[in-house]
């Protein structure tokens, strides 16, 4: 009888892990497309001719799509390194795609591309260039653009401002900057015009403090005859960077020159925010982290979140036993980091045999 009593508890044990490891693989794969980058939107054309073929409008299309997260993902710097990729080398990193809302107009066809692209290739790729890419965040950035007319030292906040008229005019699919501008307090503009000379000295904290977003850019716009000097005061990140920039012989009345101007700094944001989300593919830190096996909801909800953080590369069950699953994975970051981010998304660490365990 007691042989009988051990096999049925030895079998529920492998009934345990069986059912358990068939549990893991299926929300495995679940989640497995947050391991992509996925590229939306792109529409793709072509006149319906005789000689009209359809996988040479996608392979276009491809090359857009590719186009547009390498702009999201790498810095303006970065993107000159990239050169002649061949349709083969980018369909290599492809995984899947999808063609949608497909028409004819006038002898001419058109139709929606969604890519979803492999993002260790991805990274792959861009390692072998010595790119290091930065985490696709989109975020909302407070802009406070003031132009001075350094003629008379008068300063403009709205009215006759065309850079807060028109700055959110211009606008890229793979921005991820976001710019809300301030609403018209005649109190502001009269504060700043009293500290008019001292304007690149003077603390915007208590505007800025007004607004319910972490990150903000002071843009000081001088105007002189022709000739325009900018100097941001980029704060993202809670890191804060100056810059000034010259354009020497412009006139921003003319659409031409004002699109210039707005293209160059608004490059000068996203390549400061990219720099700032960096992801160093040459840093690869092993972490084992512990968690309690019977604790199935929240074994799912971790792998969720491993999967969800783009600094971890990769991750996988290195051991496991009726009392804890071990994870191995490999960040591109430092443990502090790490740590920060599993906090972010309610997981507690602590540090036990050299094993991080899931409180």
């Amino acid at each position: 009888m007691q042989i009988i009593n051990k096999f049925y508890k030895l079998l529920n044990v492998y009934i345990y892990f069986i059912l358990f490891s068939l549990l893991i693989v299926f929300f495995s794969t679940t989640y497995s497309n947050a391991n992509a980058f996925k590229v939306s939107d792109i529409r793709i054309s072509s006149p319906f001719e005789l000689n009209f073929e359809k996988n040479s409008v996608i392979d276009k299309g491809f090359q857009s799509s590719f186009s547009n997260l390498i702009s999201m993902i790498t810095t303006s710097g970065d993107r000159k390194k990239i050169k002649n990729v061949s349709i083969k080398e980018l369909k290599g990193m492809i995984d899947s795609f999808t063609i949608s809302d497909e028409k004819f107009i006038n002898n001419e066809y058109f139709a929606n591309l969604e890519t979803t692209f492999n993002k260790k290739k991805i990274l792959k790729f861009l390692e072998n260039k010595n790119i290091f890419p930065s985490i696709p965040k989109r975020n909302k950035v407070l802009l406070f653009p003031i132009l001075v007319e350094t003629k008379d030292n008068n300063i403009y906040l709205f009215n006759n401002n065309i850079f807060y008229d028109k700055w959110n005019e211009q606008k890229n699919s793979y921005d991820l900057l976001d710019y809300l501008l301030p609403s018209e307090d005649i109190e502001d503009l009269i504060e700043l015009q009293k500290k008019s000379k001292d304007i690149e000295t003077y603390n915007f904290s208590h505007l800025i403090n007004k607004y319910d977003i972490k990150d903000s850019i002071i843009l000081i716009i001088y105007k002189e005859s022709n000739n325009i000097r900018t100097l941001s005061k980029i704060n993202l990140n809670n890191i804060l960077k100056i810059q000034n920039k010259n354009y020497p012989k412009i006139d921003i009345v003319n659409e031409d020159n004002f699109s210039h101007i707005v293209k160059s700094l608004k490059q000068l944001y996203e390549d400061q925010w990219k720099k700032n989300n960096e992801i160093n593919t040459s840093i690869k830190l092993t972490i084992t982290i512990s968690i309690n096996s019977k604790k199935t909801k929240k074994i799912i909800e971790l792998e969720r979140v491993l999967n969800s953080i783009d600094l971890v590369s990769d991750f996988n069950i290195v051991n496991f036993n009726s009392e804890s699953i071990q994870y191995k994975i490999i960040y591109n970051g430092t443990p502090n980091i790490f740590l920060n981010d599993m906090r972010e998304k309610k997981f507690e660490l602590e540090m036990k045999n050299n094993i991080w365990k899931i409180k």
